[in-house]
This record gives structure tokens, sequence and C-alpha cells, in this order.
């Protein structure tokens, strides 16, 4: 598996691994890798790329070297996904602004909703190669 394809996740939120636990079961190519944004790697990561979270509420995708956030990153997932998810691309229609606000919404109140956890998930020893750490 190459590293071109990385999801960046906060590693601490329930909903964020619910997540990423969706998109491995989804993507039997395993074409993307993740790493919690608590882990020296993403900081490494977004500091390379100029990536600037500074409430911990988004996610990042950084494919083939390029960067995308909130829904942009949520529709580019979906967009390599089994199943019907890339049909979910037709959002894109939608203003970004709108699209954002929604998932800003969402993020701000994510830990109210869904819970947070002590320490960042551990990938099992089947998954382990899918996480950089």
């Amino acid at each position: 598996m190459g590293t071109s394809n990385i999801i960046i996740f906060d590693g601490v939120c329930h909903l964020c691994n619910g997540a990423v636990n969706f998109i491995i079961k989804r993507d039997p190519k395993s074409i993307f890798c993740f790493t919690p944004m608590q882990s020296q790697a993403a900081k490494d990561l977004m500091a390379r790329y100029s990536l600037i979270n500074d409430h911990g509420d988004t996610l990042f995708l950084i494919k083939q070297g390029q960067c995308y956030t909130r829904t942009d990153a949520a529709l580019e997932i979906g967009k390599d996904l089994s199943g019907f998810w890339p049909l979910l691309r037709i959002f894109t229609v939608l203003p970004r602004s709108f699209r954002d606000y929604c998932y800003n919404w969402l993020g701000s109140r994510r830990y109210a909703l869904f819970g947070k956890r002590d320490t960042c998930m551990l990938p099992t020893e089947e998954l382990r190669s899918r996480f950089i750490i």
C-alpha cells in the first residue's frame, strides 16, 4: 500500500473513528491510509501542506499531493469507496460554503452528540499497516 491517499482524522472523536471504520469497510483496494491528527506524523503532514485546524473539527485528505478539507474531503473519499457512495458527488452542485456550514455545525457539536475518547484508537494487528503513527 502506498501513502499517496492519507486521511488525517481526530483520533479521540467517536464520530471520526466511526467514519474511519466506515471507510475501511468500503475500501477493498486499501487505497486510503489513516493518521490521527494527534500523531506526530499528522502534525508533520499538516505543517508540510500548511493545513490549519485550530479547533480539530475537520478531517483532511491528502490525495496524490493535493489537499482536501471538510466536505470536499468527504466527497473525494466517497468517490473512491465501493457501493453507491461515489454518487454522493452530486452534492458538489451545492455551494461549498453551504456544505461546509453544515459540516462545521456538526463538527462543532460532535463530542456532545457522539462522545470523545481519552486516547486515540489503536488499530488491530490486521489494520496496523493502514495507519501512519
